[in-house]
């Protein structure tokens, strides 16, 4: 479930469809793109999902294989996974907040959420000390606009989410999220303190993954976010990946499901919250 490995499988998708329309026209990729003005190797690159057709190619190549019909359904499709993959330097061009009002609707319009956590407390969950910590970090990293202030205040906004009527949170964390400091020592405990708190809201379902589980059957993978089991953000290294294919969300789902497997919640999620708590407290 990479970045690089997620989006080749989606332009490979792409490209076997065109070529495939090639195929029922009768010609081959050196006659297709003779007829198109291109290099011959392009056909090739594209079929191969090695290159992203562009729109104009897409309707070369429907135009030569008499498939206009399918240039629509084919351009859906190129856009989608072009929309799929977002590097941190276009999407917080603009500033960490830009970026954070981006997902608001998508937020407003959720039901059921799931989230898993391998490294870092969600946003929702996060103090305000703790979200300053995580994207004044970014900031620095990713060398993006400094308006920390007004990415704090929204982010912490967006948490009115966790008592709307109607909506239920399913959250899932590996223990070693609770012991990775990200600040100093009151910084950790007023944020596991907030843990302690949300546990027991009605909305949330909170679990922990304990460091000593057997994971045989499903190990610790990137960070995600499932809304309504439809979509699906990843937050990478080097991008925001979004996912809408039916394929794709059903692996995350599953996976969600695995990881649900092994968390603990309750009064034993409670007690290794407060096991970490006791240690920053010292």
């Amino acid at each position: 479930m990479s970045d690089s490995s997620t989006l080749r499988e989606a332009r490979l998708t792409l490209g076997k469809r065109l070529r495939s329309l090639r195929q029922e026209y009768g010609i081959t990729a050196r006659e297709l793109a003779q007829r198109c003005g291109w290099h011959e190797s392009k056909c090739s690159r594209i079929e191969l999902g090695r290159s992203a057709p562009t729109p104009a190619d897409i309707r070369a190549w429907t135009t030569t294989c008499e498939a206009e019909e399918q240039t629509d359904e084919l351009l859906a499709m190129a856009r989608g996974i072009s929309g799929m993959y977002i590097e941190w330097r276009t999407m917080e061009r603009a500033g960490l907040k830009r970026a954070q009002d981006s997902v608001l609707p998508l937020w407003e319009q959720t039901q059921r959420f799931k989230a898993y956590a391998h490294c870092m407390v969600p946003g929702p969950l996060q103090t305000e000390a703790y979200t300053r910590a995580v994207l004044s970090a970014i900031r620095d990293r990713r060398e993006v606009p400094n308006d920390i202030d007004q990415a704090v205040q929204t982010r912490i906004n967006k948490q009115k989410v966790l008592s709307t009527p109607g909506k239920q949170f399913a959250i899932v964390l590996e223990e070693s999220v609770l012991h990775y400091r990200l600040g100093d020592d009151n910084l950790m405990v007023e944020q596991l303190s907030r843990l302690l708190e949300i546990v027991v809201l009605p909305t949330v379902s909170l679990g922990v993954i304990p460091r000593d589980a057997g994971r045989y059957d499903m190990w610790p993978v990137e960070d995600f976010w499932l809304f309504d089991d439809r979509q699906v953000h990843v937050e990478l290294v080097s991008a925001f990946l979004t996912l809408k294919q039916t394929r794709e969300v059903t692996q995350y789902t599953n996976a969600f499901a695995a990881l649900d497997r092994h968390a603990v919640y309750g009064a034993r999620a409670i007690a290794l919250i407060a096991t970490a708590l006791a240690a920053f407290a010292k």
